[in-house]
């Protein structure tokens, strides 16, 4: 029996040290996240504990699966997936060209504001870029537009599910931090807006300093007839996000039972469009018990470890680490950002959520910040990781579908201006933080 407990001679600062030690190893071995997590959980809570705190773990885990608001997570993934499968994302780009125009940088533009609409109705990240991957991407290389600014808006665009609610980002947040999530999609509406706007004035300060970079479209030959058949592709995705946000910001549902409306909406369209088969359904089905299947199994794992971490008096460590390094509440602040950024080069965003979170938020708290507000600038944190080398998934995406000459090193040196127009939005958010409501 002296082997349990014996970790515990090493005190919280080593066990501490130990535990980030042995997670880096392990993911580096090329084990997932999830199985890492879990794995170091259970040898901190045998060997600092004895083997009579696992069902510690399994309770913590059951906290974290059994929460109402968690269902919301697999129907805005079932939202995606249909909509991937569907050709509304297809018909809303086409239906959005009579809104660019001959207007210099069009089609990138178009490609934010569908990016925007794609966002509000699913919140999911993958997916989109994958889309306008295969949308927006080859009409602006046929056009001439400069290959860096076309990739860039691309993958910057598809990002943009991460702040648009209904961002799965916010909900997990909110299930972490305790915090309405209501309240953090009413404080996200905005800033994502805002960013989606730097994006916008770059494209147009770039095609107008440089005309070579945007072409204008050719002149519009499109009948009368044909334009009103395209705009017809802008009503039902236009009424999904009033279903799905309306209900939510009118006080009709929660945002579990507003994610099962956007089900309804997105299967009743298909059906609308003659789209809907069973395969498709079936396609979708499983690409959602994938994808939440990931967020699952890395949320029990991130949970167990939290648990263990926190029994151990590490949490409480970290904090006075963290609050240590300055008096000023606005240095500590900057401090978790930069850590938030680091982490955000190598870690999943569910894993920086559940991990980070639990230690991040209390502090935050204290030093009399707004977690709303604070969950809003952890999503704009996480735009940046989704797009910032060596791991930034929005690459990897844009890679598997992107022309073959398209280099991944070529994604990310364009991504470059984006992630600086990011780093600016959350210098924005920090300096003001009133542009949340908060």
């Amino acid at each position: 029996m002296e082997i349990f407990g014996s970790l515990q001679a090493l005190g919280v600062e080593g066990g501490t040290f130990l535990m980030f030690a042995m997670l880096l190893l392990l993911l580096v071995t090329g084990i997932p996240l999830a199985f890492v997590t879990l794995l170091v959980a259970l040898i901190f809570a045998v060997g600092w504990f004895g083997p009579m705190a696992v069902p510690l773990i399994t309770s913590r885990v059951y906290s974290f699966v059994s929460s109402f608001v968690f269902v919301s997570v697999p129907m805005f993934v079932l939202m995606a997936a249909i909509l991937d499968r569907s050709g509304i994302a297809r018909d809303l780009f086409d239906a959005m060209k009579l809104v660019g125009g001959r207007l210099r940088g069009g089609v990138a533009i178009q490609t934010i504001i569908v990016a925007v609409v794609l966002a509000a109705m699913s919140g999911i990240i993958g997916g989109e870029i994958v889309l306008l991957g295969l949308i927006a991407l080859p009409q602006m290389l046929r056009l001439g537009y400069d290959r860096r600014l076309a990739i860039g808006v691309v993958c910057a665009g598809g990002a943009l599910g991460t702040m648009v609610p209904p961002s799965i980002v916010l909900i997990i947040y909110g299930l972490t931090a305790n915090v309405s999530i209501g309240a953090l999609f009413t404080a996200s509406f905005l800033p994502g807006l805002m960013l989606a706007g730097f994006y916008v004035a770059y494209v147009l300060i770039r095609a107008y300093l440089n005309p070579s970079v945007a072409p204008i479209m050719e002149a519009d030959t499109t009948p009368t007839s044909e334009k009103i058949k395209l705009l017809k592709g802008l009503i039902l995705p236009i009424l999904v996000v009033i279903g799905v946000l309306g209900s939510i910001y009118g006080g009709i549902a929660s945002v579990t039972e507003a994610s099962a409306v956007g089900v309804l909406g997105v299967t009743l369209s298909t059906i609308i469009r003659g789209e809907f088969t069973l395969s498709l359904m079936k396609g979708a089905a499983l690409q959602t018990l994938q994808t939440v299947g990931m967020i699952v199994w890395i949320g029990i794992g991130a949970s167990a470890l939290v648990g263990v971490f926190n029994l151990m008096g590490g949490i409480n460590f970290i904090s006075q680490l963290i609050t240590g390094i300055s008096d000023s509440p606005l240095v500590i602040l900057l401090f978790m950002m930069l850590i938030l950024f680091v982490l955000g080069m190598f870690l999943d965003w569910v894993g920086i959520a559940l991990l980070a979170m639990p230690v991040f938020v209390p502090i935050i708290v204290d030093l009399g910040y707004d977690p709303v507000w604070f969950g809003v600038l952890f999503c704009m944190n996480m735009q940046v990781s989704f797009l910032s080398p060596p791991f930034g998934p929005a690459a990897f995406y844009l890679k598997s579908v992107a022309p073959p000459d398209i280099s991944l090193g070529e994604i990310f040196r364009s991504l470059l201006p984006f992630i600086c127009l990011q780093i600016l939005a959350l210098a924005v958010l920090i300096a003001f933080p009133g542009i949340t409501g908060r």
